[in-house]
């Protein structure tokens, strides 16, 4: 049955798509999307070095939006300056900074450096006046820590903690976003947080390519599939469907107070 409300991938990367596997046509990937429901997306940025080749791919489509920043585990690359970041974040398509965060599952030694690039994010979130993208894993204390420090409004991307850390997330003003693992058998604390998240609070996301959700794991993600993580979300909370993506949707526009460019 045709949805009511348009959906919102709140955060995907579609310049990372695997299309072999997807029809080899980011026009299909697009198509199928629409066809699912899905209105608007943000593509997310890991490095400023494929930036401009992201947005290139943004501006085909006035659904997507784009976010700049620097992912943690990168290492390859220019480190974010804050004036950089928010010359880059001028541009109209940008509507958030990041994804940023602490990341210590895949990184070791002394993080001093990743912590100090989380600062700077924040910093030019909080001077341009955008919303920032949070990624947390293995790092949750030092994560909350770093946010005490400098508040931001923002969203915890692909969240997988427990119900107390989405309630540390809420106290701290930030919404909190659940990806395809909430659907994985052995989720059930992301399944509790989920369920315990305000409607005012939630944001659905895919983070395509990677975490694709159940029914369709092992193959590549794509924003079509956030139908599904929208689906086990409202099935937890025994609600339908349609208000779960009306209020996501709702709140993806508050937050980042923009609809189109």
């Amino acid at each position: 049955m045709p949805l009511r409300t348009l959906m919102v991938d709140s955060h995907c990367h579609l310049d990372r798509l695997d299309l072999a596997s997807l029809g080899g046509d980011l026009d299909m990937v697009m198509a199928e999307a629409r066809r699912q429901g899905v209105g608007r997306m943000l593509c997310v940025s890991i490095n400023l070095e494929l930036l401009p080749a992201m947005l290139e791919v943004v501006r085909r489509y006035p659904e997507v939006y784009a976010s700049v920043g620097v992912h943690p585990n990168e290492t390859a690359g220019r480190e974010p300056a804050v004036e950089e970041l928010l010359a880059l974040a001028a541009d109209p398509a940008v509507i958030a900074i990041g994804e940023t965060g602490l990341d210590y599952y895949r990184s070791s030694g002394d993080l001093d450096w990743q912590q100090q690039r989380f600062r700077n994010h924040i910093t030019a979130a909080q001077r341009s006046g955008l919303p920032v993208i949070i990624h947390s894993r293995d790092a949750w204390q030092d994560t909350l820590n770093i946010l005490d420090e400098q508040p931001v409004p923002g969203v915890m991307h692909c969240f997988t903690g427990n119900r107390a850390q989405a309630e540390q997330a809420l106290d701290r003003g930030l919404y909190v976003s659940f990806s395809g693992i909430v659907t994985f058998r052995n989720a059930a604390d992301i399944r509790e947080a989920a369920s315990y998240v305000p409607l005012d609070r939630l944001l659905i996301e895919t983070d395509a390519p990677y975490l694709t959700p159940v029914p369709f794991r092992g193959k590549s993600n794509q924003p079509a599939y956030v139908r599904y993580v929208a689906d086990c979300i409202a099935g937890l909370r025994g609600i339908a469907v349609e208000d779960l993506i009306m209020a996501s949707s709702e709140n993806f526009s508050r937050l980042f107070r923009k609809t189109q460019h």
